[in-house]
């Protein structure tokens, strides 16, 4: 019963997609609005089969430096997560200038790190870094101060080292924090390497949306837009299953159901 119940929900969600775009079509065929503000979804398609080999060319360059962006950031940002949950002084400390540095809004840093670090990948890197970096760290380090306290009580009075603690209780119980700011930052890891491009560049998505908006060819503009969206979902499947792995002992995608009580007969 669950397996026909998700496949059935499968087949609604694609029901509705399905039908948003017949309307976005029907406005483009009947010209309720024109071609050039909103192109038809088969407008949209054509372009992107038309230029695949060069949106293939500037995509492979955004996803380079969205992914090295992304590890960096959840490198940087699981090790920063440990120390502030190890060391409460340093939380404490850092914690305040962790949570100011986000009301900086990333566009406004962009054209200083172009200044600063050139037109090259660098800046385009380090802006994903700054996107990413925050979901990160605050998912694990709020999952970290969650850990069930009878447990830790436990591994205390067991003589438990430090690592130990982390190894066999804070870091299982923290994943499912980790996985979500993981995903948060993997679908802003594209935006991030997308903007980084805005400020300058020679290649990426965001260079070439530049241009073909320059050209007015909306359609094409939406066609890049499309292949950023692909990009996202890719990377966010992509950490959901490193979830699966990492946590098997999970029931994903399996909605909790109450149990349907006994009639007696």
């Amino acid at each position: 019963m669950k397996k026909w119940r998700n496949t059935g929900d499968r087949f609604l969600s694609a029901g509705l997609g399905v039908f948003i775009l017949f309307l976005w079509e029907m406005v483009g065929r009947l010209n309720i609005l024109p071609a050039y503000l909103l192109p038809p979804p088969s407008r949209i398609a054509t372009a992107m089969v038309r230029n695949a080999d060069l949106l293939w060319q500037h995509a492979r360059i955004t996803l380079l430096q969205a992914v090295l962006g992304f590890l960096i950031a959840m490198l940087l940002g699981c090790l920063l997560a440990l120390w502030l949950d190890y060391s409460p002084v340093a939380r404490k400390t850092l914690y305040p200038y962790l949570i100011t540095s986000q009301t900086v809004p990333i566009i406004v840093l962009a054209p200083l790190f172009a200044m600063w670090f050139g037109f090259g990948i660098l800046p385009k890197v380090l802006i994903v870094v700054l996107v990413c970096f925050f979901p990160i760290t605050i998912s694990l380090l709020e999952g970290l101060a969650t850990v069930d306290r009878e447990l830790m009580d436990l591994m205390h009075a067991m003589n438990a080292s430090s690592w130990q603690k982390y190894r066999w209780v804070k870091l299982p119980a923290a994943m499912p924090s980790l996985f979500s700011g993981l995903k948060i930052s993997g679908t802003y890891s594209i935006m991030g390497a997308v903007i980084g491009e805005w400020i300058g560049g020679r290649m990426g998505l965001g260079v070439y949306m530049l241009r073909v908006r320059q050209s007015f060819a909306t359609d094409q503009v939406f066609a890049v837009i499309t292949v950023i969206v692909m990009l996202s979902i890719l990377v966010l499947k992509l950490i959901q299953i490193a979830e699966k792995k990492a946590m098997p002992w999970l029931q994903h995608d399996q909605p909790y159901e109450e149990p349907v009580p006994h009639q007696e007969t």
